[in-house]
C-alpha cells in the first residue's frame, strides 16, 4: 500500500526517535552499570582496607587508670588508623608488666626468624643486661628468661596503665597515649583517712595531689606526692574536710610526723595541691624531713618493703635530710615552746571530734537512703518505708 510523503516522514521521525531513545537508554544503563561497578569496587577496597584495632568505649580523663572493660575491638578504615595501633590485647598486658624489683617489660617489633613476619617480642633489662622474655608453653601466664643456659622464671606484677591525656570514646588506643602508673598496690599499702589537710576548693574524687607542709618562715616541703584522692560522701554531699588516700607504710609515718609538726607550729599549713595534667606530669620528689624519732621508727619498721627501705636509706644517709630538719623545721617547732604542745593537743582533739561527727553524719546518710515507695490508691496516698539499720 502506497504511503504519502507525510506518512513516511512521520514514520521515519518515529523510528529515529525510538533509536535515539534506545541509544540514550543504553548510555544511561552503561553509565549506571559503570557507577555500580565503581561503587562495588570501592566497597570491596574499603572492606579490604578495614583493620581491627582497640578503641575506647568511654571518655577518660588524664590520669585515669585504663582497665580492660574501658576498651574493645573495632573495625576501622586503615586510612584513619595510626600505624602504631594494635589489635592485640596482649600488647597492653605485656606493657603493664614489671618484676618485683621494678624492672619493666618492654616490647619490640621484630622480624620472626622462622616465618619472616613482624611480631612483638618482650624484653627485660636486669643488672644492665637485656634478656628476651619467653612464655611457658604449658602455662603462658608464666614468663622466663634464659640465663647461664637455664630457664629463670620471673616474678612479675602488673602496674596500672594511666591515660596521659583526656580522650573521648572511640579514640584508637596506642601505647603512646598511655603510661605506666607508679601507684602499684604493695603489701604495705593502706587506705588512710585525713581531715587535717587543707583541700583545694575544686578537689574531687579521682584527682591527683601532693600533700605539702608550709611553715611560717616561708619554707614549703612535699610530704607525699601524686596520690589519687577519694572524697567520701557524707549525707548527700561530698565531705568538706575529709579525704581518703592510699599510702604505703613509710608514707603513713611521714604524714603522721608532718601532722604533728603542723599542729605544733602556729601558722603552719598542711595542704594539698592538684596536678593539672596527671597523665603527663611525673610525681614530684618528696622533700619533707621527719624528726629523729620517726626516722628511727622508719629504719626499724618491719612493715616497710625492702624497696622502700632502700630508697629511705639513700635519702637519709646523705645527711641532707637531717640538715634540712635542723636548719628549717626544728627551729620553728622549738620557738613555740610549751604553746606548741598545747596547739598539738588541741588540734588533735579537734581532728578526733571532726572524725566522730562526720562518722555519725555518714551513718545517718546510709539510714536516710532507705528505700521509700509511694503508691496512690483511690485518691489516697500510702507511703511504705523500708528502714536499714546501721550496725
Amino acid at each position: 500500500m502506497a504511503t504519502n510523503p507525510m506518512q513516511r516522514k512521520a514514520r521515519n521521525s518515529f523510528l529515529l526517535g525510538m533509536l535515539l531513545m534506545l541509544v540514550i537508554t543504553g548510555l544511561i544503563i552503561a553509565f549506571l552499570a559503570m557507577m555500580l561497578m565503581q561503587a562495588n569496587q570501592k566497597l570491596a577496597d574499603t572492606e579490604e582496607s578495614r583493620v581491627k584495632v582497640y578503641v575506647l568505649n568511654t571518655n577518660v580523663r588524664s590520669g585515669d587508670v585504663i582497665t580492660n572493660d574501658m576498651y574493645s575491638l573495632m573495625e576501622i578504615n586503615s586510612a584513619v588508623v595510626p600505624s602504631n595501633a594494635t589489635s592485640t590485647a596482649d600488647l597492653f598486658t605485656d606493657y603493664a608488666l614489671q618484676d618485683k624489683d621494678g624492672n619493666q617489660i618492654t616490647t619490640k617489633t621484630e622480624e620472626d626468624e622462622d616465618t619472616g613476619e613482624m611480631v612483638n617480642k618482650n624484653y627485660i633489662t636486669i643488672d644492665g643486661r637485656e634478656y628476651e622474655v619467653f612464655k611457658d608453653e604449658l602455662h603462658p601466664e608464666n614468663r622466663y628468661i634464659e640465663r647461664d643456659g637455664e630457664n629463670e622464671y620471673l616474678d612479675l606484677v602488673s602496674v596500672p596503665l594511666i591515660a596521659k591525656v583526656d580522650m573521648n570514646a572511640n579514640t584508637v588506643l596506642t601505647l603512646e597515649l598511655l603510661e605506666k602508673g607508679d601507684n602499684t598496690v604493695q603489701d604495705d599499702v593502706r587506705r588512710q583517712e585525713y581531715n587535717v589537710v587543707v583541700l583545694p576548693l575544686d578537689l574531687a574524687t579521682g584527682d591527683y595531689i601532693d600533700i605539702r607542709l608550709m611553715l611560717p618562715n616561708g619554707q614549703d616541703f612535699i610530704v607525699v606526692s601524686k596520690k589519687e584522692v577519694e572524697i567520701p560522701i557524707v549525707g548527700d554531699t561530698d565531705s568538706q574536710t575529709t579525704m581518703w588516700v592510699d599510702l604505703s607504710e613509710d608514707e603513713i609515718l611521714h604524714m603522721s610526723c608532718a601532722i604533728v609538726d603542723a599542729a605544733r607550729v602556729t601558722g603552719a599549713k598542711l595542704y594539698a595541691t592538684k596536678y593539672t595534667d596527671p597523665g603527663m606530669q611525673r610525681a614530684a620528689t618528696p622533700t619533707y624531713a621527719v624528726n629523729s624519732e620517726t626516722s628511727a621508727l622508719l629504719t626499724n619498721n618491719p612493715n616497710i618493703l625492702e624497696s622502700a627501705m632502700t630508697e629511705l636509706t639513700n635519702r637519709y644517709s646523705q645527711g641532707n635530710s637531717a640538715n634540712l630538719r635542723n636548719e628549717y623545721i626544728q627551729p620553728e617547732i622549738d620557738s613555740q615552746g610549751e604553746q606548741g604542745q598545747s596547739n598539738l593537743e588541741t588540734q588533735m582533739q579537734d581532728s578526733i571530734t571532726r572524725s566522730q561527727e562526720e562518722r555519725v553524719d555518714y551513718l545517718e546518710g546510709l539510714v536516710s537512703s532507705a528505700t521509700t515507695t509511694t503508691t496512690t490508691t483511690s485518691g489516697s496516698t500510702t507511703t511504705n518505708t523500708t528502714t536499714n539499720t546501721a550496725q
